[in-house]
């Protein structure tokens, strides 16, 4: 969250701009932001070690993930208070690239754990090559409402795959559809003491927020059920558990990328990198709103980049960023990404001293954990409004939960890359093409359709374009052009496109273009454009077309045009 780059010519340790946040630290700030730390950890703790369980890995990787992202983004990251770590929607997605990429056979458990440090490692370096080449604008590749029924489908796929752990039961079906059939063939082995410390579990994740608790519910779970597993033995019982972790801090490490399915793997990444900085960005900018800091996304590419690579390179995972642990650091009152930091040093501690206890945690605990979280991603609110605003975005939305659900949440992300692509098309395919003209004794055009007090100017018809022209919108626009073409009034002698609405011409458009300049020429009538942008009269240029409709015929203004006009008709 930071303000963007606006010098080209900047020195490139100026453009990494390292420990931006925590530029100008006060010492005051110490107690607050080693405050704010323990609180994160404590929150950021049940989910690091959940997490990990979506996509086959141990929970120790939850924990690597989240130190050595956070250390990571207070160097490189631009942001004084935005926590990353691992999220539930990345982990999901992860599941399924893992899932291409290593084949039929699944891998083992050090196969799995080499290919998501992998996966994390490209992810960040896809951002790093993106901050390059000045790409942050692709965050806002998948709009909103895709990304909000996206999260539904995701959400639903979480919940599904939590039915093992909740139930004590193996479910070995793949889809969300058969492993609910699964379940109901496998009804009478449930371990009923893992689903009733599921269920209470859940119910006090529900309760903590609603009855104010200072200590947030999946804190209090964690500790509870590690507690009670402690005491009643619950392993002895038949309930899983974390298991053995290992003690300690891992080493640096490089994984290695010769057993992974090329292909496969290049096309997940390039998945898991497009949701996760979607989504990071997305916190990003609501928190931003809330602190007051700009939201750069070239420059959170630098700090997303470093993060992935750290946690990639710590035996970690793809992350991003994290609007449980940010809210957090926000609502303790951390300042700056020292408390981040704090955080990193708190999971160290409880890796190098409490180990013991946390392999006690019981699974059905941390199942209703990401039930919790799964049902956090389901914003019935926003799908609410999107309906109300725009039904034919809801319907994208829907397309993209049902992908996501129906064939798979790496599928799920190609399907909303298509339905985005089909709505950007779609809603560029028919541009408005209208006539313009003058108000008695006002300055300026307007449209001539909002009043009839809007006249043309005698001789001269002016057609305002608002759109770019395109190879999927040319046809619409000859359509419209010629119809207009046909119903020029008697003494019409200049025909001037408005092109203040045309961003772009292909070359599409400039042969749609040169064809309607010669069937005006035709005529005996002239066209003239105005308001063109560079990009565009550089094509036009580089097609001929400047050359074949003349120079003199190319305006900056429409008030340039009408002048010209007018020296015309009385020359």
């Amino acid at each position: 969250m930071s303000g963007g780059d606006h010098q080209t010519g900047e020195a490139p340790s100026r453009r990494l701009d390292l420990l931006a946040s925590l530029r100008g630290y006060k010492s005051a700030w110490l107690p607050t932001d080693i405050g704010a730390g323990l609180a994160i950890a404590a929150v950021g703790l049940p989910s690091a070690i959940a997490y990990p369980a979506i996509a086959g890995l141990p929970a120790e990787t939850g924990i690597y993930a989240s130190i050595a992202s956070v250390l990571a983004y207070a160097v490189f990251g631009p942001s004084r208070r935005l926590i990353v770590g691992p999220d539930a929607a990345t982990v999901t997605l992860l599941a399924s690239v893992m899932g291409a990429a290593l084949g039929a056979t699944g891998g083992g458990a050090d196969a799995r754990v080499a290919v998501a440090a992998a996966i994390a490692i490209m992810v960040g370096a896809i951002c790093l090559i993106a901050r390059l080449l000045r790409l942050g604008s692709i965050a806002s590749f998948l709009s909103r409402p895709i990304l909000v029924g996206f999260f539904a489908g995701v959400a639903l796929s979480i919940l599904v795959g939590q039915l093992g752990k909740v139930t004590g039961l193996k479910i070995d079906a793949p889809g969300p559809v058969t492993a609910i059939v699964e379940l109901f063939t496998k009804v009478d082995a449930i371990h009923w003491p893992s689903l009733i410390l599921a269920a209470a579990m859940f119910v006090i994740l529900l309760a903590a927020p609603r009855l104010k608790s200072p200590v947030p519910g999946p804190v209090i779970v964690v500790v509870l059920a590690t507690l009670l597993s402690w005491i009643f033995g619950f392993e002895a019982m038949g309930m899983r558990v974390v298991g053995v972790l290992p003690e300690g801090l891992p080493s640096l490490s490089l994984p290695d990328f010769r057993s992974l399915s090329i292909p496969d793997f290049l096309m997940g990444t390039g998945a898991v990198f497009l949701v996760s900085f979607g989504a990071g960005i997305i916190t990003a900018r609501s928190f931003g709103e809330i602190t007051g800091e700009e939201v750069d996304p070239n420059r959170e590419l630098v700090g997303f980049g470093a993060a992935n690579v750290a946690s990639g390179l710590l035996g970690g995972f793809p992350v991003t960023a994290s609007d449980s642990r940010t809210a957090v650091n926000l609502s303790v009152g951390g300042r700056t990404q020292m408390a981040g930091l704090a955080s990193a040093v708190a999971l160290s501690a409880a890796m190098l001293y409490f180990s013991d206890l946390l392999r006690l945690v019981p699974l059905p605990a941390l199942g209703a954990i990401l039930v919790s979280a799964a049902l956090g991603l389901i914003d019935l609110k926003d799908l609410r409004e999107i309906w109300r605003i725009s039904p034919i975005e809801f319907v994208f939305a829907m397309v993209a939960m049902v992908g996501a659900i129906g064939f798979g949440v790496l599928q799920g992300v190609i399907i909303a890359i298509f339905g985005t692509l089909a709505h950007v098309v779609m809603n560029g395919m028919h541009p408005r093409v209208v006539l313009l003209g003058r108000l008695p004794n006002q300055a300026g055009f307007y449209k001539m359709h909002r009043s009839d007090r809007v006249q043309a100017i005698p001789g001269m018809t002016i057609v305002l374009i608002q759109d770019s022209l395109l190879f999927y919108n040319v046809n619409h626009v000859k359509e419209r052009l010629t119809e207009i073409r046909a119903a020029l009034p008697d003494g019409t002698r200049w025909v001037v496109l408005d092109g203040s609405g045309i961003a772009q011409i292909d070359v599409t458009g400039a042969a749609m273009l040169q064809e309607f300049h010669r069937a005006l020429a035709g005529d005996g009538l002239r066209l003239a454009m105005a308001e063109l942008s560079s990009e565009a009269t550089a094509l036009l240029r580089r097609a001929e077309l400047i050359d074949e409709i003349g120079e003199t015929m190319f305006f900056d203004d429409l008030e340039d045009a009408a002048r010209s006009f007018e020296a015309s008709r009385n020359g």
